[in-house]
């Protein structure tokens, strides 16, 4: 497949992009299995990206991937995983304090670098 083949629509373009959401939907499910409390929320479409799926588990890590649609709604029935449409119910509290707490330990760690 050439460079530019998957902007011109050829021949090999509907493949390859298949074989990533492929792996993409393979890459949240290992992640799904190795946590507990996971939740799916998908994300819609922007100027920028197709449909997006974020996983967040019980602890509030997360992970976001593009998987389509349809990708993201098999993914979590597959997994047997609650999912929610993030403009409906907006992102859980526990991501936003997982996010908050990671952010306090790199400054930390940053502030203990400076010290030695």
């Amino acid at each position: 497949m050439g460079l530019l083949d998957r902007f011109r629509g050829g021949r090999g373009a509907s493949r390859s992009g298949a074989r990533e959401t492929a792996s993409e939907v393979k890459a949240l499910g290992e992640w799904a299995r190795t946590r507990r409390g996971v939740e799916a929320f998908v994300e819609p479409r922007t100027t920028v990206t197709d449909v997006t799926a974020v996983l967040v588990a019980a602890d509030g890590e997360w992970t976001r991937r593009i998987v389509g649609e349809k990708g993201a709604r098999r993914l979590a029935g597959a997994l047997k995983i609650p999912v929610y449409d993030v403009n409906r119910t907006g992102y859980p509290q526990r991501m936003r304090d997982f996010d908050a707490r990671r952010r306090i330990e790199e400054r930390r760690a940053r502030e203990a670098e400076l010290e030695e």
